[in-house]
């Protein structure tokens, strides 16, 4: 998928703010919503949420505020890698653990394999569009996506093999920590990039002016 690379002042800059905003917030909102339904099915979650599940076993913090703080510590590894956070980048870190935690207060335990797989189908695909909106609204990358930039820029190594070492580094360590791991695990994986791919070409906000953009496999 293609997203823009713009710096903060750029992101500001580039005109159609009203609808950007939205998408960011619609799309946050979304993909909180997903990762609600996603632990809810009780089925696996994806590796950073393995993380997030398995610190939440050891301290006495709500899930959301779990992932503000790992957020917050990622973009602390964003200074050596000189990489700046966007607009999005911030909303990103704040939003999205506030957002889990109303939707996990009001959602309930899916029971019976049949309707734990439809959960988990159903919010991968939500996931999927909350997060071609966020990407579509130009306002930078999520913390742990500019990790994996920023490595890829000052290593040279390849974006999916970093995306690899980091996303199996926080699977294993989530898991030693007793974050739950299964079948949800595996299908997250496998489908929510192509889930993406099918909604971020009818999201995307054109921008009035063509500028530099990086690809991510």
């Amino acid at each position: 998928m293609t997203i823009t690379n713009l710096t903060p002042r750029q992101q500001l800059a580039s005109g159609r703010l009203p609808l950007r905003f939205f998408n960011l917030f619609a799309g946050l909102s979304l993909y909180a919503l997903a990762m609600a339904m996603i632990i809810r099915a009780q089925l696996g979650v994806d590796p950073w949420d393995v993380l997030h599940l398995g610190i939440a076993n050891h301290v006495p913090l709500s899930l959301g505020t779990i992932i503000i703080l790992v957020g917050a510590l990622v973009l602390l590894a964003w200074i050596p890698l000189r990489q700046w956070p966007g607009l999005g980048t911030i909303a990103n870190t704040l939003y999205l653990g506030i957002a889990l935690d109303f939707f996990l207060r009001f959602l309930p335990s899916i029971n019976g394999l049949g309707w734990q797989i439809l959960t988990l189908a159903v919010a991968i695909l939500i996931n999927g569009l909350g997060g071609a909106l966020y990407i579509g609204s130009h306002f930078g990358p999520g913390p742990r996506d500019g990790l994996m930039t920023g490595l890829h820029l000052r290593t040279g190594l390849s974006l999916r093999l970093i995306r690899t070492a980091l996303e199996l580094s926080v699977l294993g360590i989530g898991w030693l920590l007793g974050g739950p791991v299964g079948l949800g695990t595996v299908a997250y994986a496998v489908l929510i990039g192509p889930a993406t791919q099918l909604f971020v070409a009818r999201t995307s906000v054109r921008l009035p002016e063509q500028h530099p953009s990086e690809v991510h496999p």
